[in-house]
C-alpha cells in the first residue's frame, strides 16, 4: 500500500470462473468503506480459455479532489494479486506484478493449456517451480485448491477466492463488509456466502505449501482392496502411489482382471526401485490406450455431463447441448471389430478403398442428442469384447515386446527404454507418430546396442517436435 492509502489489486482468471464478479465485488467492498474504487478488464487470448486480468485501483476519499486511478497493473506496483489457477499465478509473476510487496494469494489447482495437452510428450509446466517461485517474489503467499474448495461448498470459485482475499489482512476492512459486499450484488447470495466462507476458512489455516495430493485408493470393492494389498506386499514402496492409481485407471478403464494382468507384469520386472515405479507408470498408460470405445465411453458419462453444466454454470432449469467434432478413420473402426474381421478388412485394397470412403471427412456429434447418445453408449458398452478387437491384441503384442526388451536390458538401460513409453499417447496421427518414433528408436537400439544416454537423447529429440525433424537428426548423426 502507497504513502496515500491506494491499493492495488489484480485479479488474474480464466473465462467462466467469475472474475468479473469478483471483481465488481471489491469494487463494492471498497465503494462501501469510504474508497473511490476503479475496476477495469483487459481481455487476453483464448488460448488458455479466455484468461483475463481484472484490475481494481481503490484510494481513501479525501476533499472534494478526484483522484486520478490508472487503468491497468504496473509491474512492480500491485499490493494483492488474486489469480484462479496456479498457471494464472505463474503468469502474474513473470508478468511483473508480483515483488516483495505483493501478497499473492492463488488456487493451487491446474486447468491445462492447448499447448500442455497436445504436446508430443508430457507438457505440463511444472507446478512446482511456480511454487517456488510464489514463496521466493511474493511478500506472503496464500496456496490451496479453491476449486476443490468451490466444490466441497456447493458453490463457485469467484467466493472462494473473496474469501481468501478477506483472511490473508490485505484489506483494511472487517469480514462483515465482505460479506456485505456480496449481499449487495444480488446474486445466488447463500452458494456465494458459503463459498466465502470456505475460502475465509481455508486461508486462515492454509500453509504456504499446499497439500499433497491424497492418493485415491483402487477401490472399496473386495477385488479392488485385493489388488491394493498385492501392491502394498509385492512392490517396492516408491512405487506404490503409482501402481495404485494405475490398478484404478484400469479397473475403470476394463476390469480387475486387466488390473491383475497389469500387476502380474510390474512384478516380472527385476531391477531398481526406480526400473519398477517408472515402469508402473507407463505400463499403466500404455494399457489403458485411448480406443473408440475408450473415446465413446468418457464421452457419455453421467459425471461428464455434471461437469460441463457446471463449467457452463448451467441452472436446473436450462438445457445443455453438447456438440463436438469426431473423425474416426478406416483404421480405427477396424481395430474396434473382431480381430480376424478388422485385419482381413485393412488387408484387402478394394474392401478398404470400397469402406474408408465413409470415413474421410469429420462430423459433429450432439453427444446431449438421444440417437447419438445412444450410438456412443452401445460402443462404449463394447468394453465387454474389447479382448478380441483387433486393436486389443496389437497393443498387447507391442506392450508384450517392450517389456521383454526392458527385462533384458541392462539396468540402466532398462530404465531408458521404459521412459521411451512417452512417445506413445493420443489417438489418430497423434498416436501414429508417436508410435513411428518409438519404433525407430527401439530398432536403432536392437541394431547398435544403444547406451542408456543415448536412448535418453533420442527421446529427447523425438519429443521436441511433431514432425520428427529432430529425431531424423539425431539419427543421422
Amino acid at each position: 500500500m502507497s504513502t496515500s492509502g491506494r491499493i492495488s489489486i489484480a485479479v488474474l482468471g480464466l473465462g467462466g470462473q467469475g472474475g468479473g464478479v469478483l471483481a465488481d465485488w471489491i469494487v463494492q467492498l471498497g465503494a462501501n468503506n469510504g474508497f473511490v474504487t476503479q475496476g477495469t478488464s483487459v481481455p487476453g487470448v483464448a488460448q488458455r480459455t479466455g484468461a483475463t486480468v481484472y484490475y481494481v485501483e481503490m484510494i481513501p476519499k479525501t476533499g472534494t479532489a478526484q483522484p486520478l486511478l490508472a487503468l491497468m497493473p504496473v509491474p512492480g506496483d500491485v499490493d494483492i494479486v488474486v489469480a484462479s489457477e496456479l498457471m494464472e499465478a505463474g503468469r502474474a509473476i513473470l508478468r511483473g506484478f508480483v515483488t516483495d510487496k505483493t501478497v499473492l494469494i492463488g488456487s493451487t489447482h491446474r486447468v491445462y493449456a492447448i499447448d500442455e495437452k497436445s504436446a508430443m510428450g508430457d507438457g505440463r509446466a511444472s507446478g512446482e517451480r511456480i511454487i517456488t517461485a510464489a514463496k521466493e517474489r511474493a511478500r506472503r503467499f496464500i496456496g490451496f485448491d479453491m476449486d476443490a474448495a468451490a466444490d466441497r461448498a456447493g458453490s463457485v470459485i469467484s467466493s472462494v477466492m473473496f474469501g481468501a482475499l478477506a483472511a490473508s489482512g490485505a484489506l483494511p476492512f472487517p469480514r462483515a463488509a465482505f460479506e456485505a459486499a456480496i449481499v449487495a450484488g444480488g446474486k445466488a447470495i447463500e452458494p456465494n456466502l458459503r463459498g466465502f466462507a470456505a475460502g475465509f476458512d481455508a486461508a486462515s489455516r492454509a500453509s504456504e505449501t499446499p497439500r499433497q495430493a491424497r492418493v485415491d485408493r483402487a477401490a472399496t470393492t473386495a477385488a479392488g482392496l485385493a489388488l491394493q494389498v498385492r501392491v502394498d506386499v509385492k512392490l517396492p514402496r516408491a512405487a506404490h502411489s503409482f501402481a495404485i492409481e494405475g490398478v484404478r485407471r484400469l479397473m475403470d478403464y476394463q476390469d480387475a482382471d486387466y488390473a491383475d494382468l497389469y500387476l502380474t507384469r510390474l512384478e516380472s520386472l527385476s531391477g531398481s526401485a526406480d526400473l519398477v515405479t517408472e515402469a508402473a507408470r507407463h505400463l499403466a498408460l500404455w494399457m489403458s490406450y485411448e480406443d473408440t470405445i475408450r473415446v465413446a465411453d468418457l464421452k457419455v458419462r453421467e459425471t461428464r455431463f455434471a461437469r460441463v453444466r457446471e463449467e457452463v454454470k448451467a441452472g436446473d432449469d436450462q438445457i445443455v447441448q453438447l456438440i463436438e467434432y469426431m473423425h474416426p478413420r478406416l483404421e480405427e473402426v477396424c481395430e474396434t471389430l473382431p480381430a480376424t474381421i478388422g485385419r482381413r478388412i485393412l488387408a484387402s485394397d478394394r474392401l478398404s478403398g470400397l469402406l474408408g470412403r465413409f470415413f474421410t471427412k469429420g462430423r459433429h456429434v450432439e453427444t446431449t442428442s438421444l440417437r447419438w447418445y445412444l450410438t456412443l453408449s452401445l460402443l462404449a458398452a463394447g468394453r465387454r469384447w474389447r479382448r478380441s478387437t483387433l486393436r486389443y491384441q496389437t497393443e498387447q503384442a507391442r506392450i508384450q515386446a517392450w517389456l521383454d526388451m526392458v527385462r533384458t536390458a541392462e539396468p540402466d538401460v532398462a530404465l531408458e527404454l521404459v521412459k521411451c513409453q512417452r512417445l506413445i499417447k493420443g489417438y489418430g496421427d497423434t498416436f501414429e507418430r508417436g508410435l513411428d518414433n518409438f519404433n525407430r528408436i527401439v530398432a536403432r537400439y536392437r541394431a547398435g546396442g544403444l547406451t542408456a544416454a543415448a536412448i535418453a537423447g533420442l527421446r529427447e529429440a523425438a519429443l521436441a517436435d511433431e514432425n520428427g525433424e529432430a529425431l531424423e537428426v539425431a539419427l543421422a548423426g
